[in-house]
């Protein structure tokens, strides 16, 4: 965590992935995110996977350096006060309903400035989740085998929710955008920013949408090749496969040294006319015949001899790991500073923690802060935001409208 944004407060009632995502972002960026529940947890607080103890280790990331308030969001009352709360702070990131009790002209009426970031599903109103608008990208008909035939082949889901992580990405730059705004001006900002957007305007700005209409059709599948460039996953002698890409004429140049192919890759640049060093798209357009001239260096070669000659050429390259293998990598983990193995975790499992993904050069990076209870904070923020006494919280408790910590 850094304390970039140390001044800034910022009400959260969300669940899932993009909407507290955009609060961990800004949380790790210094900023007190309060995130605002259910008395008995949001859509969120058991998702997959649970452990023994019945802990979210999905909501317990998402959810590190927030405080967290638990009120009866089913009551009125309990409405009342997140409203209240959120016109006090000033600062909204939600992904409920806009017509719902949290709209922003509701919490606007008591603070005109207000700016409220609203992730919805589609510009229309209709719902959405990442799965269902990766469905309506068409990238997942882009990827599988080459051989597969694309009237009878199916869609391949990515596994990553990445429309979900960039939404809430995009969030917090908006948020931080219209308070700079507000800063220059006292004008608040309603924001409302629908997850379809994001999947088809990414989709717009990579090219991609110009590309179909310009091609008049869809772009072939590519199996694991890269898209417009050399690169493919290749298999060693002893079974290991790995990535290599080479966009630039310097990867080239290595990948060539490396697997020692400059002869082989001589003759078919004189059989086909062209010269491979000349850019992407002379190794794009006869990839299939590169690729059996790297795959028959590949296959007889152990990964270690392999690897020791492309890390000696520079190239770019990696080995494939099984999600497991990365978590008890010692380069990717243990011996990267974005880590801080912790058991500070409301689970009490000691894992791998992450601080905020940009580095700070002259600044040191403060410790991952670890998720709250949920209720933790809900007597200091109703005091201290609200201004109520120690008896009107408890009396709120007793009528169970609020709840503390369920660290027991």
């Amino acid at each position: 965590m850094y304390k970039l944004l140390d001044d800034l407060s910022i009400i959260e009632a969300s669940s899932f992935v993009a909407s507290p995502t955009a609060g961990l972002y800004c949380a790790q960026m210094g900023a007190e995110v309060i995130r605002v529940d259910h008395k008995e947890g949001g859509l969120d607080y058991d998702r997959y996977m649970l452990t023994k103890e019945g802990r979210s280790l999905s909501w317990e990331n998402l959810n590190r350096a927030k405080k967290s308030v638990a009120l009866d969001l089913r009551s009125s009352e309990g409405r009342e006060l997140l409203v209240e709360l959120s016109a006090k702070t000033g600062n909204l990131i939600t992904n409920l309903p806009e017509k719902s009790f949290l709209s922003h002209e509701a919490v606007a009426a008591n603070c005109p400035d207000l700016v409220s970031v609203r992730i919805m599903g589609w510009h229309d109103g209709r719902q959405a989740m990442d799965f269902t608008v990766n469905a309506a990208s068409g990238y997942p008909l882009m990827c599988g085998p080459e051989e597969w035939d694309d009237a009878t082949a199916p869609p391949v889901n990515q596994v990553l929710p990445a429309w979900d992580f960039i939404t809430g990405a995009y969030c917090a730059f908006a948020l931080v955008s219209a308070i700079r705004h507000r800063d220059k001006t006292g004008e608040g900002s309603e924001l409302r920013v629908p997850l379809g957007d994001v999947a088809i305007g990414t989709v717009a700005n990579s090219g991609a949408m110009a590309e179909m209409l310009y091609r008049g059709g869809d772009r072939e599948r590519l199996g694991n090749a890269i898209w417009g460039a050399f690169g493919r996953d290749f298999r060693t002698k002893d079974g290991v496969r790995f990535m290599v890409a080479a966009l630039t004429a310097k990867q080239w140049k290595g990948l060539v040294e490396a697997f020692g192919v400059a002869q082989p890759i001589a003759k078919l640049e004189a059989e086909t006319g062209v010269r491979f060093a000349d850019g992407d798209d002379p190794r794009f357009r006869h990839r299939h015949a590169l690729f059996d001239i790297f795959q028959e260096v590949a296959s007889g070669h152990d990964w270690k001899a392999l690897e020791a000659r492309m890390a000696a050429e520079g190239c770019t390259f990696e080995r494939y790991r099984t999600m497991h293998e990365a978590a008890n990598d010692p380069v990717l983990v243990d011996e990267n500073p974005l880590f801080t193995r912790t058991s500070a975790n409301p689970s009490g499992f000691e894992y791998p923690a992450t601080r905020s993904f940009a580095n700070i050069p002259g600044r040191a990076a403060s410790q991952p802060a670890p998720a709250p209870y949920l209720g933790q904070h809900t007597e200091e923020v109703l005091a201290e935001r609200l201004g109520l006494s120690s008896g009107a919280i408890g009396k709120l408790v007793d009528r169970d409208i609020a709840r503390f910590s369920d660290k027991d």
